[in-house]
């Protein structure tokens, strides 16, 4: 999303987006109640956000331990074949996330998986690739950061900082 698209968001927007993001199962009533607009008004600015691809998707936040996934890890990829990684992340549905990144790795991929050995078995498919390093996640800090509009620097007024002169 560029900046210019950015300006266009008022704060109705940007709260709209703040009360979606807590909860997508809002009705429109309520979130036009949550934002102090109607209801057919806060219904055209979500078409608008959803239109311009700001609103992408609505979905279910899933417990992965409550599924029976007990171990959640991260898989650090080397340099491999594009395509290859890409089919594999595809075919393994224990793969949450794929990162194609830079740096020493090329894929940071999180996985989830019932146990120790279930791990192993996703692990050595990649190991088969390139060289991994796995990291097991102990604790989440933070997960699904509701993320609004950068926020523009604050003005000086339209006066430029003075600098006090240096007393030698």
């Amino acid at each position: 999303m560029t900046n210019a698209l950015n300006a266009e968001l008022d704060a109705h927007d940007t709260r709209i987006l703040a009360e979606l993001q807590a909860d997508a199962r809002l009705s429109m009533a309520e979130l036009g109640r949550r934002v102090h607009l109607s209801q057919p008004a806060v219904t055209e600015r979500v078409r608008k956000l959803e239109a311009a691809g700001i609103i992408s998707g609505y979905r279910a936040t899933v417990d992965l331990t409550r599924l029976g996934y007990g171990i959640r890890a991260l898989i650090r990829v080397g340099r491999a074949d594009y395509d290859r990684v890409v089919k594999l992340v595809q075919q393994t549905p224990e793969c949450v996330n794929a990162y194609n990144v830079t740096g020493e790795d090329s894929w940071v991929l999180e996985i989830a998986v019932e146990d120790v050995a279930h791990l192993d078995a996703v692990v050595s498919k990649f190991c088969l690739l390139t060289e991994t390093a796995t990291s097991i996640i102990l604790n989440v800090v933070r997960e699904h950061q509701p993320m609004l509009p950068p926020q523009p620097p604050p003005s000086s007024g339209g006066k430029a900082a003075r600098r006090k002169p240096i007393k030698a």
